[in-house]
């Protein structure tokens, strides 16, 4: 870790796409009074189109390497909270920024869990774009291990949102009471 207080380090939430990585975030910036970031968004914004769009017109790799320069330069600010996409963890530099200048959550969610949200993802995920549902199944369970370099991991499965955010939030409060007391 470097030298930034771990009561102001940014906190990265990671986890395969549509595990509500970006609807989390959000809950718990509210309660950390923190910005939210959301990587996918900025690359939206930063090419004004959609990934999808962007996967088409442009390929996953520009894709990619426009997300880990987002990732790398929010994981050098402090107080935010940061919604990395599903696949940015593939990226040993993303991992690598992320664990030595954040704090990881891990979202898990299992397989079955998942499933019943795959009809509001596969539209808007290129990822998914013609893939039948084992190999859905397989790229699930592929990124399963780049998940498991992590700080924390929350088992999402049946949890509302709220109860997810107050989970994470009341977690770094403890961990900040007990590594860095006032």
């Amino acid at each position: 870790m470097k030298d930034v207080p771990l009561r102001e380090q940014s906190i990265v939430l990671i986890g395969f796409m549509g595990v509500g990585k970006t609807t989390i975030g959000k809950a718990v910036a509210k309660k950390l009074y923190r910005d939210f970031i959301d990587i996918d968004e900025e690359i939206e914004k930063k090419f004004n189109m959609p990934p999808s769009d962007i996967f088409k017109e442009y390929g996953e790799s520009i894709f990619r390497q426009t997300e880990k320069e987002l990732i790398i330069d929010s994981c050098k600010q402090k107080l935010k909270i940061i919604s990395v996409g599903g696949g940015a963890f593939l990226q040993d530099e993303v991992r690598k920024a992320c664990l030595s200048e954040c704090i990881i959550f891990f979202l898990d969610l299992s397989w079955e869990s998942w499933k019943e949200r795959i009809s509001l993802l596969i539209d808007s995920r290129p990822v998914l774009q013609g893939k039948n549902i084992e190999q859905i199944k397989e790229l699930f369970e592929n990124r399963q291990p780049i998940y498991k370099e992590h700080h924390s991991r929350v088992v999402t499965d049946d949890l509302p949102v709220e109860e997810v955010a107050d989970y994470i939030t009341a977690s770094l409060k403890t961990a900040w009471d007990i590594y860095e007391p006032n």
